[in-house]
């Protein structure tokens, strides 16, 4: 049962997946928070390209 304890205490195979799941979670809330924040932005650049074509077509 010791032997066990000890070889289950030095097994670090799950660690890296772990961490790359944690570095992948990171990246995702990054990128919603940027996105969540550029999305008034784009919101109203897309509006003003469709007023512009909107006008450029009924003149």
């Amino acid at each position: 049962m010791t032997k066990f304890f000890n070889r289950f205490a030095k097994d670090e195979s799950g660690a890296t997946a772990i961490e790359y799941g944690l570095i992948a979670a990171l990246i995702a809330v990054a990128l919603i928070s940027i996105l969540g924040t550029l999305s008034g932005s784009l919101t109203g650049t897309f509006q003003r390209v469709s007023d512009d074509l909107t006008a450029a077509n009924g003149a």
